[in-house]
């Protein structure tokens, strides 16, 4: 397992009560003090559906870190696609191993760029993304081009 060479930013985030009826904050610089966001079991999992749940964080991160991504290999390609959206899907649900899961899709818009030229930044995004680095080989990655 390889990380990264040297490390240029951490964050912290601080969880008490789980995902039923929990909740969580950024601590980014000592103890917590800012805004502390409800979690809560997804409708799915039987709860209300109000809460957060941690797959709505992995996909705001996600869909975030992977626009940036398509940003600097377009940048290095010398392509403008600072009209993008990514949209990130989380899915959760039981695993064979009488655990769970995670799926995630990708839905990435350029407006007015050639599909098979989107597809291939999309594809090389896929390869520099963080996120993507981290669950490749152990969450399925359903790349969309819309």
């Amino acid at each position: 397992m390889s990380g990264p060479t040297s490390v240029l930013a951490w964050t912290s985030a601080m969880a008490e009560g789980g995902r039923a009826n929990g909740k969580v904050t950024i601590c980014e610089y000592g103890p917590p003090g800012g805004a502390w966001f409800h979690m809560e079991h997804a409708k799915g999992f039987g709860g209300s559906g109000e809460g957060m749940t941690p797959e709505q964080f992995f996909a705001l991160g996600y869909a975030s870190c992977f626009n940036s991504a398509l940003l600097f290999v377009a940048a290095q390609q010398k392509v403008d696609v600072t009209k993008a959206r990514v949209n990130c899907k989380v899915g959760i649900g039981p695993n064979d191993a009488g655990g769970f899961a995670l799926s995630v899709k990708l839905a990435v818009q350029i407006p007015g760029m050639d599909p098979t030229a989107a597809r291939a930044l999309v594809e090389a995004a896929h390869q520099v993304c963080p996120y993507s680095n981290a669950t490749r080989g152990n969450v399925p990655v359903e790349l969309e081009i819309m």
